[in-house]
């Protein structure tokens, strides 16, 4: 029992670290403070991005997704952390599902590290939820 609530807990803590790097770096991008990660894109968008402009718009755009996401991922924190035995829980497992298809579509376009590594958490996260 007090092993699933560590569990319960690291998966918590992940996600609340992952909203906070998520809005950090969403106003980050959305301030033009920091440009794209073009490891993070597919080559054929990094393409279509070359127009004067629209690199810096589509950043702006994206950096307010990113932190969009980043209180999606705050309230899977919250649901996690504060709500563990409650119905709250689906919306983390929910949550945790829609990041693991966006991780696998992101892989399908451009195979790097970081989505490797956020593939394998998110699984574990997963596992995690259902399991415990």
């Amino acid at each position: 029992m007090a092993t699933n609530h560590i569990a319960l807990l690291a998966c918590g803590a992940f996600y609340a670290l992952l909203c906070v790097f998520s809005i950090v770096t969403g106003a980050l991008y959305l301030f033009g403070k920091r440009q794209l990660n073009p490891v993070e894109l597919s080559d054929r968008l990094v393409a279509r991005l070359t127009e004067e402009g629209r690199l810096e718009r589509f950043a702006r755009t994206m950096g307010l997704v990113t932190m969009l996401v980043g209180v999606a991922q705050g309230v899977a924190a919250w649901s996690i952390l504060c709500a563990i035995n409650t119905p709250a829980r689906y919306y983390a497992v929910g949550f945790t599902l829609f990041s693991l298809f966006s991780v696998v579509f992101k892989l399908s376009k451009k195979v790097s590290a970081f989505p490797l590594v956020k593939l394998v958490a998110y699984v574990g996260v997963l596992l995690v939820l259902v399991i415990g």
